[in-house]
C-alpha cells in the first residue's frame, strides 16, 4: 500500500462540538467549537482554542470563567447559528435556557446534555487565536442522560464535526472498551 501526501493542510478529524459559554458585558454569550480536549488531570483541566478574534474570547478574558456545553444532534441547527453568527451582531443570550453552577460567570445551557464549569487557569497565544485552559470546577448532566448512574453516550448523541471539511455528524455503534479490545491482539509477524 503507498500512501501520498494530500493537499489537505489539516487532518480530516472526526471531533465532539461543544458550545463555550462566557458573560460578556454582563450578557450571556455562546460559541460553537470542535478544538476542545481534556489537556490534564489532577485537577482536571480542559482546552479549548479560538480564534483571538471571537466575542466570547472577550468574556472569558474579563472573567477568567467559561463553560463547556456539550450539545446533543439534535441541536446541530441552533449550535451552527451560535457558530455562524458573533455576538457583537446578535444576542444570544436569549436563544438558550441559561443557568449558572458555583461560578456566576460561566453561563451554561440547560438544553444540552452535559455542562461543565471552568475557571481559566491558564492563556496561550497562538499566531491566530488563544488556547483556553480551565480548571473544572463542576460537571452537571441530567438524569435522563445517565444509565445506571453513569453517562451513557447513546442517550447523549453527542453532535460531531468533521474537521477540514465541515459536515456535522452523528454517532455510530459502540465498537469496544478501552484497554480491553485489544488485550488479545496479536502483531501480524513481517
Amino acid at each position: 500500500m503507498r500512501k501520498a501526501k494530500t493537499k489537505f493542510n489539516r487532518p480530516p478529524l472526526i471531533l465532539p462540538v461543544c458550545l463555550v459559554g462566557a458573560n460578556v458585558d454582563g450578557k450571556p454569550n455562546f460559541e460553537a467549537i470542535a478544538w476542545f480536549n481534556i489537556a490534564d488531570y489532577n485537577p482536571y483541566l480542559i482546552s479549548i482554542s479560538s480564534e483571538r478574534t471571537h466575542y466570547t474570547n472577550k468574556g472569558i478574558r474579563k472573567n477568567k470563567e467559561f463553560s463547556i456545553n456539550v450539545p446533543s444532534a439534535d441541536m446541530a441547527a441552533v449550535t451552527d447559528y451560535c457558530g455562524t453568527y458573533s455576538g457583537e451582531k446578535v444576542d444570544k443570550s436569549k436563544v438558550f435556557d441559561v443557568f449558572y453552577g458555583e461560578l456566576t460567570n460561566a453561563p451554561m445551557i440547560s438544553e444540552c446534555p452535559i455542562n461543565v464549569e471552568c475557571k481559566l487557569a491558564r492563556t496561550i497565544e497562538l499566531s491566530h487565536g488563544e488556547v483556553f485552559i480551565g480548571e473544572v470546577v463542576g460537571v452537571y448532566i441530567e438524569e435522563k442522560y445517565l444509565t445506571g448512574n453513569k453517562p451513557d453516550i447513546r442517550k447523549i448523541d453527542p453532535l460531531l464535526f468533521e474537521e477540514g471539511l465541515g459536515n456535522y455528524w452523528k454517532l455510530g455503534k459502540h465498537i469496544g472498551k478501552i484497554h480491553n479490545i485489544g488485550k488479545d491482539y496479536k502483531p501480524k509477524s513481517k
